[in-house]
This record gives structure tokens, sequence and C-alpha cells, in this order.
């Protein structure tokens, strides 16, 4: 990952792993609107690339979602797997903050440093999860 890449996860991560757990609640379940057409609009022409079947639509919809929670899990996973290398008390202070979804302000009020401070902290972390 790049240091945008890196950075936009560490923003993301509270609702990625939000987001990867609805998913995967959601795709146990079968979707109630598999029905297939009847009448006089099964047997008219369908428009290009539409396959008319709903259950096929279904399929195509849940493997483009499993596609996308899988990118969101790798991005999870490689935060995950550098935490470790985060030493320092207040560098780790800022990564859990970040991890639990507060913006820069939020944790600069609650650890009681300026915005500017905060922000170089980061980039502290993002660089040492770009050495790793």
């Amino acid at each position: 990952m790049n240091r945008k890449q890196i950075e936009d996860a560490l923003r993301d991560y509270n609702w990625m792993i939000n987001e990867i757990k609805r998913q995967r609640d959601l795709m146990k379940e079968p979707s109630p609107n598999l029905v297939a057409q009847s009448g006089i609009e099964s047997t008219l022409p369908k428009a290009v690339g539409e396959t008319g079947d709903p259950v096929a639509q279904e399929v195509i919809r849940r493997d483009k979602k499993t596609r996308w929670v899988h990118r969101l899990e790798e991005k999870v996973l490689y935060i995950q797997q550098r935490i470790h290398v985060i030493e320092s008390e207040r560098e780790r202070a800022v990564l859990e903050c970040l991890l639990d979804g507060m913006s820069m302000v939020a944790i600069g009020v609650h650890m009681g440093l300026s915005r500017r401070h905060i922000y170089n902290l980061k980039e502290n972390i993002i660089r040492k999860f770009m050495d790793v």
C-alpha cells in the first residue's frame, strides 16, 4: 500500500470493520426478492445484457459484493498486521483513536495536543507501516 492508501485505511478502519460484519450477516440470509417473472412479461424479449433471471442477477450481485468485502478485509488485515510496530505510547494512543473512528480534532482534544502534533504522530505511524 502507498501512503495515501494507508492513510485512507486508517481513516476508514472503523466503518470497514462494521461494514464487513454487516455484509457477512446479510450474505448468510437468502434474498427475499428472488421471485421468478411469470405471465406475459416472462416471454417478452430482454434488453441486451439482461438475463431476466432474478436468481442469476442475485448471484452476480452477491459475487460483486463478496469481492468488495474481500478488498475491505485485505485493508483491515494490512492495518491489523502492523499495529505491533507502533511502540511509542503517544503514537499508539493516536492509532487506537484513529481505529476507533475519532477525528483528528477529537483526538487532539482527547489527548490535549495540537492538531498539528496529532498529524505528525499520524504521519510517523504511516511511515512505520510503510517500512514493514
